[in-house]
């Protein structure tokens, strides 16, 4: 049997070379001139465009303007919202020195520290963290230059974005070409990023140019981005997932980037900028999905929602055109993907959004990855598993048990350098040339890649039974009643044995919809959770059962892709 992954080799899109993110910009100016790159809200709300060429000057004059300020090689650290100044100051660090993006969400506590870690010389940010790192000085080990994207005045020391770009012009104007004489080694580090990941203490990830753009085309053979594309930026773009998929990619495809409002404005920002794409994690994707099965329970008999097939499935043809048309024109008209990773999904969720009319492409990758290993793609999906490998991209299953589960290695032009002056964490993930993902997962007969947990959170009985918190937690979150879950091992006083307990965040809209009241008391949810276990505990063999569960109040610690950490707080009972 030929597998997937050799007949998609067939068909790949064409995609043009780029070497460095430089020459990624240049020829996106080139290539798409006078296109719409970005659209942009001014301080009254209207929407404007952004040309190519501008970004590209743009660019060019930030960059100029910070090679003047002696950055050339120093590393620059980019913090704050997503926005049209934030890439352009990524595109420029990383072209001048090193970029180190920081997630806006972290303790001024960590964001000093990775600061001082990375040696930082220069911060652009906005201006709530400038005032912050401002506050908090005495806690830098050196000088840092203070750069404010806002327009307010913070304090005398620290530099305006705009009188920035504007001195970068001027120089240009006057035949400055520092930036654009600039070469790259497309193999030395040029991005330093922290993550903490959902297992461990945060590491410093070393990207090169090359990291990033093999990652960018490799993707645009599989999926099509191209002058039709419009994205709009919702997932934090420190992260490298939206960062190279939803900036990066769009900018060599010849596509359009818009911005969110924050996530309660994504259904008004969705009808104002028409996006055709959009990426996503899973938790936003399964909430578009509620509200469009809400939606149509208003309006259409229970007769459609009563049975195991997908509703859509059980209207009459007529029907299901009005209702698929009605659902493309609630998400603004033009949407056709949604790249969907960073968690696991329900597979129905994935077919429900193919039955109305969508790709929903769930991929597997890691910041370590530049981010993307596998995806699912234009020509071959599969709703549960996270697809095939990229193009120039390789794994394979390290040491299979007997269902051929073991951990995922990976090599290719998108892994990492390694990590921030630390071999020795280095070496421990890389072994003759493959990288140790901590990943477990199967492939099957296709070539198809299949998630099923990690490494570090296996639970592992006494008796050497290996048990993956994930699948437990599919089954539970399968419910109405639960809104989070995390399953984690315990080991009680004077036992030795290792027992399955889970946490709950109960759906409190779930629970009034089962009982048919509006007033649910905590025993109530005791019940009927308790009844929900059992019926979990059927579909799992006795050593996977769930012993013990607790209710909790609140939502559980994540990361900024909505990943729930698997340590600290929430893997106490």
């Amino acid at each position: 049997m030929e597998r997937k992954e050799d007949i998609l080799k067939t068909k790949y899109f064409k995609v043009h070379n780029v070497t460095d993110l430089k020459d990624l910009l240049y020829k996106s100016a080139e290539r798409y001139k006078n296109r719409i790159a970005f659209r942009l809200k001014d301080k009254n709300g209207k929407i404007y465009g952004v040309r190519y060429i501008e970004f590209k000057n743009h660019v060019e004059a930030l960059g100029t303007a910070l090679l003047d300020l002696g950055l050339k090689d120093k590393n620059v650290a980019v913090i704050g919202k997503n926005s049209y100044s934030w890439i352009s100051s990524y595109l420029a660090a990383s072209i001048i020195g090193t970029v180190v993006p920081i997630d806006k969400e972290l303790h001024v506590d960590d964001i000093t520290n990775f600061i001082n870690i990375s040696e930082t010389k220069a911060i652009i940010g906005d201006a709530k963290h400038i005032k912050s790192i401002i506050e908090n000085k005495e806690k830098l080990k050196n000088d840092v230059i203070l750069v404010n994207i806002d327009s307010s005045e913070i304090d005398n020391n620290v530099i305006k974005f705009n009188e920035l770009i504007d001195k970068g012009r001027k120089k240009l104007e006057h035949g400055d070409s520092s930036f654009s004489k600039i070469e790259i080694n497309p193999d030395d580090m040029h991005i330093l990023l922290f993550t903490s990941g959902t297992t461990g203490s945060a590491k410093g990830i070393c990207l090169s140019h090359k990291n990033i753009c093999s990652n960018i085309m490799s993707v645009a053979q599989i999926v099509k981005v191209d002058k039709t594309t419009v994205v709009l930026s919702i997932l934090p773009i420190h992260h490298t997932y939206e960062c190279t998929l939803g900036h990066l990619l769009p900018l060599y495809g010849g596509g359009t980037v818009t911005y969110c409002d924050g996530l309660r404005y994504i259904n008004k920002n969705i009808n104002e900028y028409k996006p055709s794409f959009v990426i996503c994690v899973p938790l936003l994707l399964e909430n578009v999905h509620k509200k469009i099965v809400k939606t149509l329970k208003k309006s259409l008999p229970e007769k459609y929602f009563n049975n195991d097939k997908h509703f859509i499935d059980n209207m009459p043809g007529p029907l299901r055109f009005i209702v698929k048309r009605k659902i493309k024109k609630s998400l603004g008209g033009n949407i056709k993907t949604f790249i969907v990773g960073a968690a696991a999904i329900n597979p129905s969720i994935i077919e429900s959004f193919y039955k109305f009319g969508f790709k929903a492409l769930q991929g597997y990758g890691l910041t370590e990855c530049s981010p993307l290993v596998a995806g699912n793609n234009d020509m071959f999906y599969k709703a549960d598993s996270v697809g095939l490998p990229i193009p120039n991209v390789e794994y394979k299953i390290n040491n299979p048990d007997s269902q051929g589960t073991g951990e995922i290695i990976v090599k290719g032009p998108n892994v990492m350098l390694g990590y921030y002056n630390d071999p020795e964490a280095t070496d421990n993930v890389f072994k003759k040339g493959w990288f140790y993902t901590g990943d477990l997962g199967y492939i099957d007969e296709n070539g198809f890649l299949y998630i099923t947990g990690r490494c570090k959170s296996v639970i592992v009985t006494q008796n050497g039974k290996n048990i993956y918190p994930e699948e437990i937690e599919y089954y539970l979150n399968e419910s109405t009643l639960v809104e989070e879950c995390i399953v984690i091992g315990v080991n009680y006083e004077n036992d030795r044995e290792t027992y399955v307990n889970a946490k709950i965040l109960p759906n409190k809209e779930g629970f009034k919809e089962l009982l048919g009241k509006e007033d649910i008391s905590d025993s109530d949810i005791n019940k009927e959770i308790k009844k929900l276990i059992s019926e979990v505990n059927k579909k799992l063999p006795n050593y996977k059962h769930i012993k013990n569960f607790k209710i909790v109040d609140e939502p559980f610690e994540k990361t900024t892709t909505q990943k729930i950490k698997r340590f600290g707080n929430n893997l106490s009972m």
